[in-house]
């Protein structure tokens, strides 16, 4: 699934080509792709109709694009979504599930999904301009809004496991899996260290290394495992190359040459190094 840097990379492609653009017309090809759209697909592509894109904006894994002073277009890219722009008069692609021509006649916008679980929804905003069904997700670190002392105080008071916290989108959104093993092996903590044991200055420490592995997949274009995350020119990131833990068991670790660990994790893999972060004698599940 795209994390925040890959997101982030295909909202400031979006941004480029889309912004200042008035869509001519919407169509949506897969019901699914507007499921979340409760008027359905008709009303949705309808109601873009003639509307001018002001920009578009992320937060964590979802991103938007203004479409008025109070409404958006929220998209989440679930597993495989792709937002692509191109010739409009090119071949329709497997799996299209929505497609945005504008007035200008220039390049469309599209929308391919081939698991189809991401989405796509118009809805009204908060007065930060904020999609309502995503106002409860916390800023990402990334974001001028994240608030570190709120951070801080509540990662203590969650009683909980490092790695949970890290993916719990109610704390700290758009740190998924990839990056939260790559934070943490940065930062040198193991994944259940419980969180009511963490000093201000180690919480600091995961937090300064999140910004700095997503800033370094950010330039990177990404972390693309498979074809299945492209950018909007439908190019892959190459991140992957500069992972230290991630997918990366029984290989040394670059740091110090122990095998790197695998565990399961809720239904996915942790992947940390036994010596640089060795596990808490107090570890919550």
């Amino acid at each position: 699934m795209p994390e925040l840097p890959e997101v982030e990379v295909v909202r400031q492609g979006v941004e480029r080509w889309v912004s200042g653009r008035t869509i001519e017309s919407a169509t949506v090809l897969h019901p699914r792709a507007a499921r979340r759209h409760v008027e359905g697909p008709s009303d949705l592509a309808a109601r873009l109709t003639g509307r001018l894109v002001s920009g578009a904006r992320r937060r964590g894994k979802y991103l938007w694009l203004p479409v008025g002073d109070d409404e958006a277009l929220l998209a989440h890219l679930g597993m495989s979504g792709q937002l692509i722009v191109g010739e409009p008069g090119r071949p329709y692609e497997k799996h299209l599930r929505a497609r945005f021509t504008f007035t200008d006649e220039g390049l469309d916008l599209r929308f391919i999904d081939q698991r189809t679980f991401g989405h796509l929804m118009l809805t009204s905003t908060t007065e930060d301009g904020v999609p309502e069904p995503i106002a409860h997700i916390a800023p990402d670190p990334l974001e001028k809004a994240f608030d570190e002392e709120a951070f801080f105080g509540a990662l203590r008071r969650r009683r909980t496991a490092l790695k949970r916290a890290l993916l719990d989108q109610s704390l700290i959104s758009g740190v998924g899996n990839i990056y939260a093993d790559e934070a943490l092996w940065r930062a040198r903590l193991h994944g259940l260290r419980p969180t009511e044991t963490l000093t201000r200055p180690e919480a600091s420490r995961v937090l300064t290394a999140a910004r700095e592995v997503m800033g370094a997949a950010l330039a990177a274009g990404g972390t693309s495992f498979d074809s299945l995350y492209v950018n909007v020119n439908g190019e892959s990131g190459y991140f992957e190359r500069s992972l230290n833990v991630y997918g990366r068991e029984d290989e040394p670790c670059s740091r110090c040459g122990t095998p790197i660990r695998r565990d399961a994790f809720m239904n996915r893999s942790s992947y940390t190094c036994p010596t640089c972060q060795p596990r808490p004698r107090r570890a919550r599940a």
